[in-house]
């Protein structure tokens, strides 16, 4: 597939080759856990195992590496799994990260309680700040993680700026893509070394699959990553592979209904009298406008606010929403809210990372709009 294509064609194509033997137009689901050798070591395409390597997981790879702009893509069998791998690939015991003080609960749990008892140590930073960024650097630092934007305050890191900050210090720059997806946002283009995803959310579409995915350009990267992919084995199973790419053969048409529905509830809550803030990078006077409008094709299907009342109001908000699910994950076709406090980052209460204890986060899906601000109206009462 040619790599000069439209996003709309190499998500639909990339990878997508026709069966060979029957011309089926969409790749089969490799339900198989071995393969037979044609003489010992005879290996037909380079199959011998499904955790090493599996055709389904193959063609879903390689569609994520188009989308990305990347060498290689890699499928696991969750964001975390996605991580895990990445981190310990990266890093040995003493190293350090620079994380962001916004981000995914289960990205700081994963350093917090599982990396830092490895000897793994991280600073936390304020990555809308390079200076922030450029000061929680060490000797010792090897890696730099974003998320643009974060979740769930949906704040904004100029890549190109941070990845400057990265070369500079001989580091590697990750970027968890997963609020954007690759069709509003490519962050290898802007200086990356590695895009993560959570290919649950906005990639899957569906509410229907779990999965993760690392995409890369360096190829000596690329070996070590897919080396430790094998080694440790969280990988994509074949049919959690197959709901991905068929997620994300709608992807485009998915994500500019999410940013149009998005922008007319950013634009209602802000107008709403028991609404105190909007965390929108759509809205002029986010802090993050400029830059998300430089570095994205659209701002995306998220869109959290603070209630007027405190946590006790906003919990109500989410327990009189209807049509608006409430619900942890994000990226669906259907809209849902969460209290972030007290689910999604219940993990990092009483850290750098707690979220506010008014935050409502929406993940606005793709149903009429009318219908959307109609129930957040009845939901804030």
């Amino acid at each position: 597939m040619n790599d000069q294509h439209s996003f709309e064609t190499l998500a639909i194509h990339a990878g997508n080759t026709a069966d060979p033997l029957t011309g089926a137009v969409v790749p089969p689901i490799y339900q198989v856990s071995t393969y037979k050798q044609d003489g010992v070591g005879g290996l037909r395409g380079g199959y011998e195992y499904s955790r090493s390597a599996n055709p389904t997981r193959t063609a879903l790879e390689e569609n994520l590496a188009a989308l990305e702009g990347g060498r290689r893509g890699l499928a696991f069998a969750s964001g975390l799994a996605a991580e895990d791998c990445l981190l310990r690939t990266l890093l040995t015991p003493g190293d350090h990260v620079v994380i962001p003080n916004d981000a995914y609960g289960g990205t700081f749990r994963l350093f917090a309680k599982v990396a830092s008892r490895w000897g793994v140590e991280f600073s936390v930073a304020d990555t809308s700040d390079v200076s922030a960024v450029r000061a929680a650097l060490t000797p010792r630092t090897k890696a730099i993680w974003v998320e643009t934007p974060s979740n769930p305050l949906l704040g904004i890191t100029d890549l190109a700026a941070v990845a400057g900050v990265a070369r500079q210090a001989g580091v590697r720059l990750v970027v968890d893509n997963t609020f954007a997806s690759p069709y509003l946002q490519q962050p290898l283009s802007l200086g990356a070394d590695v895009v993560v995803h959570s290919t649950t959310k906005y990639m899957g579409g569906h509410s229907d699959v779990v999965g993760g995915a690392l995409v890369v350009s360096d190829p000596e990267l690329a070996e070590e990553l897919a080396y430790h992919q094998n080694a440790m084995g969280a990988v994509a199973g074949p049919f959690d592979a197959w709901l991905v790419l068929r997620g994300i053969k709608t992807l485009a048409v998915r994500m500019d209904r999410h940013d149009e529905n998005a922008t007319k509830v950013a634009d209602l809550l802000t107008r709403h009298p028991k609404v105190t803030k909007v965390l929108y990078p759509g809205l002029p006077d986010h802090p993050g406008h400029e830059v998300a409008a430089k570095q994205m094709k659209a701002f995306g299907g998220m869109v959290s606010f603070r209630v007027a009342g405190g946590e006790e109001a906003a919990v109500e908000v989410c327990n009189r929403a209807k049509l608006f699910t409430l619900g942890e994950s994000l990226g669906g076709v259907e809209s849902l809210l969460e209290h972030p406090g007290r689910m999604t980052h219940a993990s990092a209460a009483g850290s750098p990372l707690e979220v506010p204890a008014d935050l409502v986060r929406l993940s606005v899906g793709i149903e009429n709009a009318d219908d959307l601000l109609a129930d957040l109206t009845q939901a804030l009462g």
